[in-house]
């Protein structure tokens, strides 16, 4: 770890990793709503506008197959249905499923984020992660958090929130983290001799993968439906591609990442790249992990 006023301790319940001593409150919000979408932060390439627009065929391949996911698990048609995004960020993901027939709510800390969102026609609102409840006394079809989680000092505190006080009876909860520590991405780090340039605290405090996460949904109350991986990355490492030093190489360990999974769409061999995203939750492997459960 970099900073080493920080330090990892396991969550003896859950398994994941979490950064100790955890940053206050204000460290943690601030960082996240003046930092994490700016041009600044380097440590996370895609959560930018720029960087969602530029592949936006491929992001909205990956939102078609939440789209495909949620009409598989929920028994609602999703026309009418009420989703709420959790860090919706720009608010690409709502208007995706709006167009689609939801009813979308969003929030996020970022302003910039909650304005753009705004524009288009969103019904988003700028909060920080004090409380989950933000649009009072509504109940929630849908409830999901893309690359949140990590970023929150007390994970269990907010899926308990969700399930106590904002989904609907046989709610979905649909989350995605990265997947740290796993085989790859360690493999990859001794081989090149890197630091664990994963481990960025204030930014993430913690550090799950498939095991750890289906651990704390179920003990909150959740029934793992469904995991998936996403495209191993780290692999590129074991070919000798340091994209952690050099981010040109970085972007074309991503295109490539991405011809990958068109090609397989194109040619008709969807469910193939699906069978085998899931096979890589399931042995901790993928750069994320994807969880959807429903509320018991």
């Amino acid at each position: 770890m970099s900073d080493s006023k920080y330090q990892l301790k396991k969550n003896k319940r859950f398994g994941f990793l979490q950064v100790s001593p955890t940053p206050s409150e204000e460290e943690i919000s601030g960082f996240y709503a003046d930092e994490f979408y700016s041009t600044k932060y380097k440590q996370l390439n895609n959560s930018g506008l720029l960087e969602q627009t530029k592949d936006k065929g491929f992001y909205d391949a990956n939102r078609n197959r939440i789209f495909s996911l949620i009409k598989k698990y929920h028994e609602t048609d999703i026309k009418g249905m009420d989703i709420l995004d959790i860090g919706c960020g720009f608010g690409e993901t709502l208007s995706f499923l709006t167009k689609k027939g939801a009813n979308t709510f969003g929030f996020d800390p970022a302003m910039d984020a909650v304005k753009y969102a705004k524009k288009n026609g969103l019904n988003v609102v700028q909060a920080g992660m004090e409380t989950v409840e933000v649009f009072k006394d509504q109940k929630f079809d849908v409830v999901s958090l893309f690359n949140v989680l990590e970023h929150l000092s007390d994970p269990e505190a907010v899926i308990n929130e969700i399930r106590q006080k904002i989904i609907s009876p046989k709610g979905l909860v649909i989350i995605e983290v990265p997947n740290e520590f796993n085989a790859f991405q360690q493999c990859g780090q001794k081989v090149h001799d890197l630091k664990e340039w994963w481990v960025a605290p204030p930014a993430h405090l913690n550090y799950f993968n498939k095991d750890s996460l289906c651990k704390l949904l179920s003990y909150c109350g959740f029934n793992v439906l469904h995991a998936e991986g996403s495209f191993p990355m780290e692999m590129f490492l074991l070919f000798d591609e340091n994209y952690v030093d050099d981010r040109d190489i970085g972007r074309q360990c991503h295109e490539k990442r991405m011809a990958f999974e068109r090609h397989l769409r194109e040619q008709g061999f969807e469910n193939a790249l699906n069978d085998f995203y899931q096979a890589l939750a399931s042995v901790n492997l993928g750069r994320q992990v994807l969880v959807i459960a429903i509320a018991e």
